[in-house]
């Protein structure tokens, strides 16, 4: 399934767990920035730092709190570090690593300890534990309700947990405290959830114009780039990624991007070379799964089926790094394992946190294990704007025609697999020509009555 990871994986914000720190003495008494300072910079802004800087900041840290290891704040910071390290190069042994250095944080100084509080949220969202993220996060808004860095970690918890009145509330609260790329970047995120496409990208070019850093700067352009993906425009998806590899080499997600846009712009080798390159630097299961997909697409089921094999080693590695890789491996086995375990894993992972790429995950495995009628019911759920199902996503909008065929709508089947189509007619290697298909089958539109409700509303200029 193409487009998962832009879903379900915000940025890791980490910037309320170093904001204003003393003990950084080249930034605080001009006398010229010490090593790492650009990486603390950096996570304390809530932007991506650059690997090597932040290899640098790591060890500065780990030095420090040796010698000194009352400091709750250098724990804290060395934490954070390790978490931010962990999200750019998709290592979940940081993770464990974090956790230790942000509890030994707490334990030296459990009240009133922000820091490690905002390290904490960010841990969780990074292993998408966003109940514990959201706990966290709250916790350290209640000693700081004017901690601005604090809000983007629970942005992502909300969105991740499906609360998206909260998601709103927050950003509103956040654009009130704070302006900035970083801001930027988090309110295109939230409209790009709500279907307001062009605000996202609006949102998104502005913050990587502001950016303060390269590794920054790469970052929001991979996040344009994405946006650029699903609204079908490739040239546009393509340059973007390719200026954010240009500018940050480690910036992985893009060169996957550019294997996504390469893809359907029918220049298939130079798309598996562009994930080749992403999963030796960057080995995220979402990767693997969206090259076995292509090397699927192109009659290849040997090479796809090693990738299949490197998704499923993946998530028992990050298993163990405290990752919950349910969804992902939920969409595998959907469509290319088993189904029943597919909605097993799927109804247990919208307990836990019912986000929108859940319900449209779990609706999409109850279809393929041939339980159409609810499948149709979370289908509803991740398409459904009234209900937090704003994003248009070419993907989802498929799923929910496929399914209502499987039950006979004719009608609504038709409308949803034309707007897949229309959002994104490149959407992914494998479901776009089954799309094409479906759609032919459904045949010319027959004399019907006009839908009522919100079938038929048409978008907003906002949503458009």
């Amino acid at each position: 399934m193409w487009g998962v990871a832009a879903a379900v994986v915000g940025c890791v914000v980490l910037g309320g767990v170093m904001m204003g720190w003393p003990w950084q003495r080249g930034v605080h008494e001009g006398v010229g920035p010490a090593p790492g300072a650009r990486a603390l910079a950096a996570v304390g802004a809530g932007v991506s730092a650059g690997l090597a800087d932040l290899a640098v900041l790591i060890g500065e840290r780990e030095a420090f709190v040796r010698a000194h290891p009352t400091d709750a704040r250098a724990w804290a910071v060395l934490g954070a570090a390790y978490v931010e390290q962990g999200r750019r190069t998709a290592d979940a042994t940081n993770y464990p690593r974090g956790e230790r250095a942000l509890r030994a944080s707490l334990k030296v100084r459990g009240r009133g300890n922000v820091e490690a509080m905002d390290g904490m949220a960010a841990l969780a969202n990074a292993r998408r534990d966003f109940r514990a993220a959201r706990t966290w996060g709250e916790a350290a808004l209640k000693l700081a309700p004017k901690r601005w860095t604090t809000y983007p970690l629970l942005i992502d918890a909300y969105t991740g947990l499906g609360d998206y009145k909260a998601t709103k509330r927050t950003l509103d609260r956040l654009l009130e405290l704070r302006s900035g790329p970083a801001v930027l970047a988090r309110a295109g995120a939230v409209y790009r959830d709500r279907g307001w496409r062009e605000d996202a990208a609006a949102a998104l070019s502005d913050a990587a114009a502001a950016a303060h850093s390269p590794a920054e700067r790469a970052a929001w352009l991979e996040r344009s780039g994405q946006l650029s993906f699903e609204r079908g425009d490739l040239e546009d998806a393509l340059r973007r990624f390719q200026e954010a590899v240009r500018i940050d080499p480690d910036q992985r997600a893009a060169l996957a991007g550019q294997g996504r846009a390469l893809a359907g712009l029918g220049r298939p080798t130079e798309a598996l070379n562009a994930y080749r390159v992403a999963l030796a630097k960057q080995p995220c299961p979402q990767y693997a799964l969206e090259l076995g997909e292509l090397y699927e697409s192109l009659g290849l089921g040997q090479a796809a089926r090693v990738q299949y094999d490197l998704l499923r080693a993946r998530v028992r590695e990050e298993a163990a790094g405290g990752v919950d890789d349910e969804l992902v491996l939920g969409v595998f086995e959907a469509d290319h394992g088993d189904p029943q375990s597919a909605v097993r894993r799927l109804r247990a992972e919208w307990r836990r946190q019912p986000g929108i790429a859940v319900a449209d995950a779990l609706g999409w495995a109850l279809h393929r294990a041939g339980n159409d009628k609810e499948a149709l019911r979370y289908a509803a759920v991740a398409t459904d704007r009234v209900h937090g199902g704003g994003v248009r996503s070419a993907p989802y909008m498929y799923h929910r025609g496929v399914i209502e065929r499987e039950l006979e709508q004719y009608g609504p089947a038709r409308r949803h697999l034309q707007e897949a189509l229309r959002i994104n007619p490149y959407f992914s290697p494998l479901q776009v020509p089954l799309a094409e298909e479906a759609l032919a089958a459904l045949g010319d539109v027959p004399d019907e009555p006009l839908p009522t409700g919100e079938e038929s509303k048409e978008p907003t200029e906002k949503e458009r």
